[in-house]
């Protein structure tokens, strides 16, 4: 087997980094920093079993998560200037993030996305509201409880409580999971994103079932997804992620729901 050149992971690595963070070329200046180049950018943005563009889904809202700020800019910028999302988009991103994740990281992306918008002269657009016409509670309620169902491939609950009635099945069902300015896809990547950094059990499961039988995402696809993930996660908690991706891969191949 032919040995593999360290320059040339520099030079790869460091046209990586420019090109998808929208940046010029940066000369490490420590030990840290070349890592970035030499194995974040070298290795794994250029790994084939993951397109760009859910990388950037899974990578900014990874560092929102973790309040990093100038990595969440760089992100965005990329993803705007490489024409792998569009501004709307992000913008949708930025509520199914401040869900999942909270609104105070909700936020930080989205006044991350604004910045870049500005440094690339993007002029806003119009986003659409939270609701548009008038509706009916039970209607809502209703609607909420089919599109659990239709996304997550297993019964809604029941509203019994105001997390259940008010949260789950009057919002992030009823309403922004429903929303036409982000695919179902995407969605799934931000939702992971959430419920891995929550260390919740049940969200952790039922999810990352629900990312395979949904179709969303392949369970190849899926064990990318941990390794952009650990970037700004860490090694520990994407091991646990990794762990349950397989456990339910094997749920999945064998046609069993996400718990016993």
């Amino acid at each position: 087997m032919a040995l593999l050149d360290p320059i040339e992971r520099q030079e790869r690595g460091a046209s990586k980094q420019a090109s998808l963070l929208a940046q010029a070329e940066r000369e490490p200046e420590t030990l840290v920093q070349a890592s970035w180049r030499d194995y974040i950018f070298a290795e794994i943005w250029t790994r084939p079993g993951l397109d760009l563009r859910s990388r950037y889904l899974i990578a900014m809202s990874s560092a929102a998560n973790e309040s990093d700020r100038d990595a969440v800019l760089g992100y965005a910028r990329g993803a705007l200037s490489n024409q792998e999302l569009t501004l709307p988009e992000l913008r949708e991103a930025a509520l199914h993030v401040s869900v999942y994740s909270g609104w105070t990281y909700g936020a930080l992306l989205d006044d991350a996305i604004t910045q870049a918008a500005q440094a690339l002269g993007l002029s806003s657009e119009a986003w659409p509201p939270i609701r548009e016409n008038p509706w009916d509670p039970d209607q809502r309620h209703d609607e909420g409880g089919a599109s659990f169902r239709y996304h997550m491939k297993f019964g809604s609950p029941p509203p019994r409580t105001a997390y259940f009635e008010g949260g789950i099945l009057n919002f992030v069902f009823g309403e922004m999971w429903n929303r036409p300015g982000l695919d179902q896809r995407s969605r799934r990547w931000l939702t992971l994103v959430g419920v891995a950094n929550s260390s919740a059990h049940t969200p952790i499961h039922s999810h990352i079932w629900s990312a395979m039988a949904s179709g969303n995402a392949t369970v190849d696809e899926l064990y990318e997804f941990v390794l952009q993930y650990a970037v700004h996660a860490g090694w520990p908690r994407a091991s646990f992620v990794q762990g349950v991706v397989m456990q339910q891969a094997d749920r999945i191949a064998k046609g069993l729901s996400y718990t016993d």
